[in-house]
């Protein structure tokens, strides 16, 4: 069984340029650009500092802006890689849309309701521009996942039934970390890939969109006193046609092989596979035979290859991206949803906006 995993690129893969070129941006961004081979115009940062090394560093990268707006002024731009916080991300990429750019806008797109009420203008004015907007969950392209979302679309396991997720690994490094401040960060931000991977295997899978959320998040023995979110979240989906889906982190695990473990069920079939820290597998069981499916490249980086990738032949096909800002939304809405549902002691929340 092979499935092709592999980022996918255009002919053209040039004229991109990184606005907020801060850690992920160096660590993730510019090194699965370099490995692809995709031309990078520039990159700015609001301190000077942060890009101080970057042409040394990453000696394809053209130049350091001096300004952002410098930057979305430049002809040679044709891609703006939006890699900075939330807050404010809707003005930035209103701002690339008015300079005729399309965008891949960093993940979450947005945690603010009142942002996420005013995409669907903002997105109106991109198609009127003729531009694209996309959002940065290259989680969507980690190998075991992205190969169970062709293998679903191809009908391998039949309609989806249920999907888990367990976190059997540590969690990253969140005590004095601007991640503790974000309220209920499991929930919102760092589940977000394993919410918006889920949601699009029940979408593709027959059963629908996710209509229902309870979460709930929780400290946890060994926790310090320092750590001000809690280490433990269960997030469950439901849809309208019965599936359901589960993702949870019980806390800062100890594991001498860690990785993520999940299971698709089908009404054909089952899928079972983990992501991260070298535990990638996958193997589909039809319930007579367990089927290995081969794995090449790793999330980091191959996914944040892929979803540039994915906007550039987006835009030189004609089309949406599959990673589109408008898909995105949805799986705001989920997180958005399981924010309330933690904040109301558990309780289950209907999923309001994009469905």
């Amino acid at each position: 069984m092979t499935v092709d995993t592999s980022p996918q690129f255009p002919a053209d893969r040039t004229g991109v340029a990184i606005l907020g070129c801060g850690t992920i941006a160096q660590s993730a961004h510019l090194p699965a650009y370099e490995q692809y081979g995709v031309g990078v115009t520039g990159v700015w940062s609001r301190r000077q500092e942060t890009t101080a090394s970057v042409l040394d560093t990453f000696p394809f990268v053209g130049r350091v802006y001096a300004t952002a707006e410098e930057l979305l002024a430049d002809p040679e731009v044709r891609f703006v890689d939006l890699a900075t916080g939330p807050e404010g991300r809707l003005t930035w990429i209103e701002a690339a849309v008015a300079a005729g750019k399309h965008v891949l806008a960093q993940k979450p797109l947005t945690l603010s309701p009142d942002d996420l009420a005013q995409l669907p203008g903002v997105l109106a004015r991109a198609e009127t521009a003729g531009v694209r907007v996309a959002v940065n969950h290259n989680g969507r392209w980690a190998p075991p996942w992205r190969a169970v979302t062709l293998l679903v679309r191809d009908g391998a396991v039949g309609q989806v039934v249920g999907v888990t997720h367990l976190h059997d690994k540590p969690l990253p490094p969140l005590t004095g970390t601007p991640f503790d401040d974000v309220p209920h960060m499991l929930l919102t931000d760092y589940l977000l890939h394993w919410v918006d991977i889920t949601r699009s295997w029940l979408q593709d899978g027959g059963a629908g969109p996710v209509t229902t959320v309870q979460a709930s998040d929780s400290r946890v023995p060994g926790q310090p006193a320092g750590a001000r979110n809690p280490w433990s979240a269960t997030l469950s989906m439901g849809t309208p046609s019965g599936a359901t889906a589960g993702l949870r982190i019980v806390g800062n695990v100890v594991a001498s092989q860690p990785g993520c473990p999940f299971w698709l069920h089908g009404t054909t079939g089952t899928l079972r596979g983990s992501v991260l820290l070298d535990s990638d597998r996958l193997e589909l069981d039809d319930g007579s035979t367990r089927t290995p499916v081969p794995l090449h490249g790793a999330w980091f980086v191959d996914g944040f290859a892929a979803a540039m990738g994915e906007l550039m032949c987006a835009v030189a096909e004609g089309r949406q991206p599959e990673n589109s800002a408008a898909d995105a939304a949805r799986s705001v809405a989920v997180v958005l949803a399981a924010r309330t549902s933690a904040e109301r002691d558990g309780v289950p929340v209907a999923v309001e906006g994009p469905s």
